[in-house]
């Protein structure tokens, strides 16, 4: 009987240990995997030119990174910094929209102004007021409706 014991002792122990190295190997993984967040753009252009004329980028965060980018991509010379908002982010603007919001070199517009906006994006954004386009924001159930 204390063989039996032990034995069956010894398997439930195994078992937490198991299941213990495995929460631990998850929880670590979980800072590795991004998130799977999606947002969708819905609407049509206005062609008012605000998105041209005030654009954020995720990667550039000061001047010298700025000049930096231009150096390695000659077509982002296009863009200038206009400014900085209330966070210190800098916004940029392009030189080729005309007064009326019109690109004044459509046909040789960047790939970047081609596809804008994406239909889906991975991240939190807004466009400006009175854009045609939207961002459809999700809540936490509306993820658990599509799983």
């Amino acid at each position: 009987m204390l063989i039996y014991y032990n034995k069956f002792y010894h398997e439930i122990r195994m078992s937490s240990m198991h299941n213990l190295f495995f929460n631990i190997i998850n929880e670590i993984k979980s800072y590795f995997v991004p998130e799977k967040l999606r947002y969708d753009i819905v609407g049509e252009c206005k062609k008012c030119g605000k998105c041209c004329n005030y654009m954020y980028s995720f990667d550039t965060y000061t001047e010298q990174e700025f000049k930096f980018m231009q150096a390695l991509f000659p077509a982002y010379k296009r863009f200038y910094i206009k400014g900085k908002d209330a966070e210190g982010n800098l916004i940029f603007a392009c030189k080729y929209v005309s007064e009326d919001g019109q690109c004044s070199v459509y046909k040789k517009r960047l790939k970047m102004c081609k596809r804008y906006p994406a239909k889906v994006i991975r991240h939190v954004a807004s466009l400006h007021d009175g854009c045609g386009y939207k961002v459809l924001k999700k809540n936490f159930e509306d993820y658990l409706k599509n799983e």
